[in-house]
């Protein structure tokens, strides 16, 4: 949900900005307002995400500190579970939320608009029915004065997000898909909390090491997985995709190993020392560092055959750390020396000419990602007030210009990616105290406005997909009884002819015998006397290859053993006959996280 501030007498864009370390400019975008960007006392802001604590100093009290940051009372005491007679210690954190959790409908207020004016947006469509579900709205109806929650809409972006989680019970791999919220578990069981997933260029596979150093190669549209190596303890981490997406590059023993994923022939080229071994766009020769003949670190490129070993560099202090080629293969970056100090620098590959990246206000500056078009890198530097740690995501050029701050988070360090394209960065936030973050977010530099994507879950490290384009990894259910076929996801397994379950959900199916009121036969499955949907479900009219159906969402006191239970109800292009009894509806029932998903896929059988 989105939080929003009331406008005080005297305030300005900036002054709120920088009451919670924001950039101005997601303000403005956070609100879509427009140049000379004036606000007005009483006007409601949506306030992005920012350093939403504050260390309590002598004199201070809840109501002055919610005084100072013109939000009430009762947001800080209950933001921070605080007791009466709300008694606060010097040097204490309190969170300070930037706002309340919802929007006061004014005069002429419509969804559409302020689902327009609030980014609740996907795939540039005003998103206005996702406002209703949430609040579960019985009509499109607004009046004055009514409090609404602003969720966060799947902002609708091709291709996929893959992301290390332990949300199934272990760390595993999981896919986000930006079209419409839903997530798959790839894995279950392999992966551990520093198993980073690695696209090969194609986007037909992902690579990562997992429990016990094991290389593994997953096959994203089948969801089949193949072990291929096995590191030792304390070995480089660091995979890279050849070109043509056939061959993993990773070192292993003083070795750089070349691994062929199609026919698990390996390719060894002794080099004592090297890491971070990756492709040229050639796929002729490879980067990577290595010490020299004084044992100082310096990148290196040699031929895949193991000839015509090239340096790069001529480093004379500490050692190259996260070293990452530009796509087109002209630049090469690198942190160096350590991580109490992490400086970004980057390398002209043909010439040497390194170049320093400003970076943030304590030299703490980690994971550098390059752009699809090799002209800039997004990174996370680390920043501190005396509120604490926190982290501003920055970009800059790949001579070190232009750098700028677009966003923040709450965590020491994000790591960050590219969406395909380059407009868009996707990072992690919602740390904890042990520092793991919960949350996913993603920008549009175009439109810089924070977007959270995930939340409330165990995230470690996320990459968005190269290509534009992607399968969904599932398998094909298909049922000559019902007559039906569609994509469930492929790690579910089994449970019956009409029921299938995984750790993150599951469908079942069936058919109903009903009149020809669709709007009836709906009704009375959303309000069984039982409740399986809770007191208060949605009811969402719909066409589902050309015939009338409609959605049923649960409200937020469904029971918890229903696991999220959703349905779908399509009425039949003819009456199917099962066993004697003829019926006009079929049914899917799956939870909520996954219907959209599965419900894209599906298909009447002749």
């Amino acid at each position: 949900m989105q939080f929003f501030y009331t406008v005080r007498p005297g305030d300005t864009l900036s002054q709120i900005a920088r009451r919670w370390e924001l950039p101005i400019e997601s303000l403005i975008a956070a609100n879509n307002l427009k140049p000379p960007y004036t606000i007005f006392v009483g006007q409601q802001l949506s306030i992005p995400p920012g350093v939403n604590v504050v260390r309590v100093k002598p004199g201070d009290s809840v109501f002055r500190i919610s005084q100072m940051y013109g939000v009430p009372s009762s947001v800080i005491i209950e933001a921070n579970q605080l007791q009466p007679p709300y008694v606060i210690q010097v040097d204490q954190l309190l969170k300070v939320p930037p706002g309340v959790p919802y929007y006061i409908v004014q005069p002429g207020d419509t969804l559409f608009e302020i689902a327009r004016r609030y980014n609740v947006v996907t795939g540039g469509n005003s998103n206005y029915e996702m406002i209703r579900q949430v609040n579960q709205l019985p009509s499109f109806n607004l009046f004055p004065g009514m409090k609404l929650v602003i969720p966060y809409a799947p902002p609708g972006n091709r291709g996929l997000i893959a992301y290390t989680s332990d949300c199934g019970g272990s760390y595993d791999l999981w896919l986000y898909n930006p079209r419409n919220g839903g997530n798959v578990q790839l894995t279950n069981g392999l992966g551990d909390s520093f198993s980073k997933p690695i696209w090969s260029p194609d986007s037909s596979k992902i690579a990562f090491v997992g429990k016990n150093g094991i290389i593994y190669v997953v096959q994203v549209s089948t969801g089949s997985i193949a072990s291929i190596d096995q590191l030792e303890e304390g070995a480089g981490l660091y995979l890279d995709w050849s070109p043509d997406s056939q061959r993993l590059a990773y070192t292993k023993r003083d070795q750089m190993i070349l691994y062929d994923v199609m026919t698990h022939e390996a390719q060894s080229i002794q080099q004592p020392g090297a890491s971070d071994v990756q492709w040229f766009p050639s796929g002729a020769e490879l980067l990577f560092q290595a010490p020299d003949a004084s044992g100082i670190s310096q990148l290196f490129r040699i031929r895949t055959d193991g000839t015509g070993k090239q340096q790069i560099t001529r480093n004379t202090e500490g050692p190259l750390h996260n070293i990452r080629l530009s796509p087109d293969g002209t630049f090469a970056l690198y942190t160096t020396p350590g991580v109490s100090i992490s400086i970004i620098n980057t390398v002209e590959v043909s010439t040497g000419h390194v170049f320093e990246v400003k970076g943030g206000p304590l030299a703490k500056n980690y994971f550098p990602e390059w752009s699809s078009d090799s002209l800039r890198m997004a990174y996370s530097a680390t920043a501190f007030d005396n509120r604490g740690y926190f982290s501003q995501v920055r970009t800059a050029g790949r001579r070190g210009e232009n750098d700028r701050i677009w966003a923040v988070s709450n965590c020491f360090a994000t790591p960050v990616t590219w969406s395909p394209g380059g407009r868009k960065i996707a990072y992690l936030s919602g740390c904890t105290e042990q520092e793991f973050a919960g949350e996913m977010w993603v920008l549009d530099l175009q439109h810089p406005v924070p977007i959270r994507l995930i939340d409330g879950v165990r995230i470690t490290a996320l990459e968005w997909s190269p290509s534009t384009v992607i399968d969904i990894p599932g398998k094909t259910y298909t049922s000559p009884v019902y007559k039906v076929r569609f994509q469930y996801p492929a790690h579910w397994q089994k449970v019956n002819n009409e029921r299938y379950e995984g750790t993150d959900g599951f469908f079942q199916i069936s058919a109903i015998v009903a009149g020809q009121n669709i709007n009836e036969v709906c009704r009375r499955e959303a309000f069984h006397t039982l409740m399986p949907y809770g007191s208060m479900p949605s009811i969402v009219q719909t066409q589902v290859q050309n015939q009338q159906a409609c959605y049923i969402f649960p409200s937020a006191d469904q029971p918890v053993e229903m696991k999220g239970q959703s349905a779908l109800i399509v009425r039949y292009p003819k009456p199917v006959e099962i066993q004697g009894t003829t019926y006009n509806y079929f049914i899917l029932w799956a939870n909520q996280g996954h219907i959209n998903e599965i419900s894209s896929t599906f298909l009447f059988l002749p």
